[in-house]
């Protein structure tokens, strides 16, 4: 299949975080909802921010924000979730990103359950005008321990590309995704997500590597490292390849 055949090139963009600013813009991942741990609160979120500023020589400004929301009702796990991205030098904007989505996980017996999920972007530098995407399938928990967790999930989908002066797309989607997750220590994790989406247009392959160290109960130091990869963009495109590389402060609630 043009899926598996795509899938080993995608799983190579994995790679570590590290300490640094942001490189390109990019589309944040959105993958699998861990099935809620005994005892778990109904509702909990965090949110996310990284800010740099130089003067003097060099004069830019990074803004990195995220906010998450998640709630449990009886079966079903409900998340919302938003992202914004600014990048300038020199007065000139190098990258404008937004994010928006909801997704929604229903459990089943043993280590299964069912998702759907809608996302909205705009990348001002990614061709497209913005894009809306809506998946649904079937989630499997392949493992889930104190220490680690892996997760897989496959289905079909929807996506709409709006394209500036031009006429919208819309195509049929098939996507995979996988999650895993390291606890190293009471203070220390790492996550690794991935994903695929494939249309008759192109592919996109996304990938978050993220660190986390907690400073107390509510607030954690995050490096993260993403990348977007898009096989085929608009011809009005920067890259077909955009990376993030950022530090920032996360508190939990």
């Amino acid at each position: 299949m043009v899926l598996a055949r795509r899938l080993a090139p995608a799983l190579a963009l994995c790679t570590i975080g590290i300490l640094g600013t942001f490189q390109y813009a990019s589309a944040s991942p959105f993958y699998s909802l861990a099935a809620p741990a005994e005892g778990a609160d109904d509702f909990t979120g965090n949110v996310e921010l990284g800010y740099t500023h130089l003067s003097g020589n060099t004069n830019s400004e990074t803004l990195l924000g995220k906010g998450q929301m998640t709630w449990i009702t009886g079966d079903w796990m409900h998340r919302v979730r938003g992202e914004v991205r600014h990048v300038s030098e020199n007065s000139d904007t190098s990258a404008e990103q937004y994010l928006a989505s909801f997704r929604e996980r229903r459990e089943l017996d043993g280590p299964h359950y069912l998702f759907a999920f809608a996302r909205w972007e705009k990348d001002r530098f990614s061709g497209y005008d913005h894009q809306f995407t809506g998946i649904t399938g079937y989630g499997r928990q392949m493992l889930d321990t104190d220490r680690a967790q892996l997760t897989l999930e496959l289905g079909p989908g929807y996506r709409a590309d709006i394209l500036p002066g031009e006429e919208d797309e819309r195509l049929a989607v098939a996507y995979g995704a996988l999650e895993a997750g390291w606890q190293f220590s009471e203070t220390a994790s790492l996550e690794q997500e991935l994903s695929v989406e494939e249309t008759r247009k192109n592919t996109t392959s996304r990938s978050l590597t993220a660190l986390d160290t907690r400073i107390n109960a509510h607030l954690s130091l995050r490096l993260s490292h993403e990348i977007k990869h898009n096989t085929d963009p608009p011809p009005d495109a920067e890259a077909k390849t955009d990376r993030i590389t950022a530090a920032s402060l996360r508190y939990r609630f």
